[in-house]
């Protein structure tokens, strides 16, 4: 099943919606602002993504500067902030069985469709 980690108020979460729309598959619409996502979950997308956590971090929030920013943190540091703080999420998250893109352009969540 096809999932998208969407923020409503975030336009490029809205234009990777709306691509996912377009093509008539299925899909489920997770608002991990309204349901934080477990520590669990969230290592599993970095592993979908095959990316580091910072690499998922958006390192200009206020969030991230205020409290992160210019420390040295391990990995398990960053996804509790990230569980901490879901507005730090790169956005939107597409994932498709075991593949995932951030999609930031979205045409990169065509890839796995």
């Amino acid at each position: 099943m096809i999932k998208i980690y969407h923020n409503p108020r975030c336009s490029k979460s809205r234009q990777g919606l709306q691509l996912l729309e377009d093509t008539n598959q299925e899909f489920e619409i997770i608002k991990y602002l309204d349901n934080p996502l477990s520590i669990k979950e969230i290592r599993e997308i970095i592993t979908a993504l095959n990316i580091k956590p910072i690499e998922l971090v958006r390192k200009n929030e206020a969030i991230w500067k205020d409290n992160y920013k210019n420390k040295t943190l391990t990995d398990n540091q960053i996804i509790e902030a990230l569980q901490a703080h879901p507005k730090l999420i790169e956005r939107p998250i597409v994932t498709n069985k075991n593949l995932a893109v951030i999609g930031r352009p979205t045409e990169l969540i065509k890839t796995i469709l």
